[in-house]
């Protein structure tokens, strides 16, 4: 339940208090405006209430928010388990690559191509040693631009963008992997229902 510190508590404050639940918290907000003595006659009035606990905050500031916050996640009920306690992502391992390759892409291109780009792996080869451990594995994902003019800026000159974004995204993938990257033009793809469905289908089918 909030409360201003430089206002009186009024009519509407009362109506809502005897309203709220035994167990609400009772926040003090705007203590940057008020001095110290008319924060403390507000947190009198309010106490009156008697609910579970009080707290003088400076929304402005910061100041005060920490200690609310805390006493708002202690009163959390601990939620439902949806996935297994392993699980680290809830999309497969082609879309979070495919993922992977579109962020580094709208960094590298910030304001040039921001929705004109979609990426898919459209192959995965999984590859093990002698001993069936894993070894590095070699994954090929495709960039969708609009325009060929976006696919020039994708690619950057002497293919610097495409380098780089390949580079960052490697570091996140497991040691040896081999990630190849290419641009296709499909012009106006997003306008097109069978296009989308054919990026959404690229994640449904792993």
């Amino acid at each position: 339940f909030l409360v201003d510190a430089t206002a009186p508590i009024g009519k509407g404050d009362e109506w809502v208090a005897a309203r709220v639940p035994p167990d609400a918290l009772v926040v003090v907000n705007k203590t940057d405006a008020a001095d110290r003595d008319r924060v403390l006659a507000q947190l009198t009035r309010a106490a009156r209430w008697d609910r579970a606990d009080y707290f003088p905050v400076s929304a402005r500031t910061g100041a005060g928010v920490d200690a609310l916050v805390e006493a708002i996640v202690a009163r959390l009920p601990e939620g439902p388990r949806y996935y297994p306690e392993a699980t680290v992502r809830d999309g497969s391992d082609w879309f979070w690559v495919a993922e992977l390759v579109r962020e580094q892409l709208l960094v590298a291109t910030r304001e040039e191509v921001p929705h004109s780009i979609a990426t898919r792996v459209v192959e995965w080869d999984r590859r093990d040693d002698e001993a069936g451990e894993r070894k590095g594995d070699r994954i090929r994902v495709e960039i969708l631009v609009e325009r060929d003019s976006q696919k020039g800026i994708v690619i950057g000159k002497g293919g610097a963008v495409l380098k780089a974004v390949g580079t960052t995204v490697r570091e996140q993938l497991p040691l040896d992997t081999y990630l190849e990257l290419f641009v296709k033009v499909d012009k106006d793809w997003q306008h097109r229902p069978a296009a989308i469905d054919r990026l959404i289908g690229a994640d449904e089918d792993h």
